[in-house]
């Protein structure tokens, strides 16, 4: 009786470690509802600061609006990076014709998109910052102030 009473509290004991390791791990990155609440933190700071400021904001990589693999990016509506949390670099450059590894021209569904509709989730492939590896990516939008303001998540 007690070996079967060991094994059940040794099974239970693995089970709930299994457990914790798959939640830590997903912690690690950004869902969703990240995305949304992300994007939505976003664009209600644009409305009280204006563009130029929360440009300035969202492309600090260790301000607010950059948390896990998750980080905000703006485009005006011709689309010219205004700003990214992952890539300093790219702001002021006109990118409507970047195109991801399948050949999307994923800026210029973005900007298409944005003149339509005030919210919308794209899909395209980009290179995750935590793996650098290109994944599958759905970028949560929504468009303000005359720039369309996204965050989104790498499907893994």
């Amino acid at each position: 009786m007690n070996k079967i009473l060991a094994g059940i509290a040794m099974c239970a004991t693995l089970l709930l470690a299994n457990q914790v390791v798959v939640q830590v791990v997903a912690e690690e990155f950004a869902t969703k509802s990240d995305a949304v609440e992300m994007t939505k933190k976003a664009v209600a700071h644009v409305k009280k600061v204006g563009v130029d400021k929360a440009a300035e904001d969202f492309t600090n990589r260790k301000g607010e609006f950059v948390q896990l693999d998750l980080y905000v990016v703006m485009y005006s509506l011709q689309g010219v990076v205004l700003a990214h949390g992952q890539n300093k670099e790219s702001v002021g450059k006109d990118l409507i014709d970047q195109k991801d590894p399948d050949g999307v021209e994923f800026i210029r569904e973005r900007v298409n998109l944005a003149k339509t509709k005030s919210s919308f989730w794209q899909e395209y492939k980009f290179t995750d910052p935590v793996t650098k590896k290109v994944l599958p990516k759905e970028m949560y939008c929504e468009t303000v102030s005359a720039v369309v303001t996204c965050a989104g998540v790498y499907k893994r």
